[in-house]
């Protein structure tokens, strides 16, 4: 079992990942930060009202809603993604559309407060998950979205996504809800 995991080296993920990567290992401990974040989120969106999640920095932007409930299907993908290649599968994984996911999720229609609950529920499996991979497992490559990635990666990704999302609502879209 893991209790600290070293960051992944460049040849471990595509280039597009290298801002989550950056942004995961900025935060020190990957692993606190999984349960970090939890609260992160809590913090910064948890007093927002329906109708207040619903606010969209401009009218081609997903609302908070949206975001939240893209954060939970990124988290969905990049954990399976994570399974697969820890058990050494090595079934190439297929990428996904992440405007249509948003699109049919329909997140504006869906309490604010359950999609809160469900990234949580998620990320605390995930972390659990985690803590139980083996050293071995960790180091472990794949193929998603047609290119290699390490499961440690995906662990970075994991942690890098939310931030690149919660700095975003921090600079666009929270200042304009006070």
């Amino acid at each position: 079992m893991v209790s600290h995991i070293t960051p992944p080296a460049p040849e471990e993920y595509a280039a597009f990942y290298a801002d989550y990567i950056e942004r995961a290992i900025a935060k020190g401990d990957v692993l606190a930060a999984l349960s970090q974040q939890i609260g992160d989120i809590r913090s910064a969106l948890g007093k927002l009202n329906d109708k207040q999640a619903r606010f969209r920095n401009g009218p081609e932007e997903w609302s908070i809603k949206e975001i939240v409930s893209h954060l939970i299907d990124a988290e969905r993908v990049f954990s399976y993604r994570l399974l697969r290649i820890s058990r050494n599968d090595k079934t190439p994984l297929p990428g996904f559309e992440q405007g249509d996911f948003v699109r049919e999720a329909g997140a504006d229609e869906i309490a604010f407060e359950d999609l809160l609950n469900e990234f949580e529920y998620l990320r605390r499996a995930n972390t659990l998950a985690i803590k139980n991979i083996s050293e071995e497992s960790a180091a472990r490559t794949g193929t998603a979205s047609g290119a290699e990635v390490s499961a440690r990666a995906l662990i970075f990704m994991l942690v890098g996504h939310v931030e690149h999302h919660m700095a975003s609502l921090h600079e666009k879209y929270l200042p304009n809800l006070k």
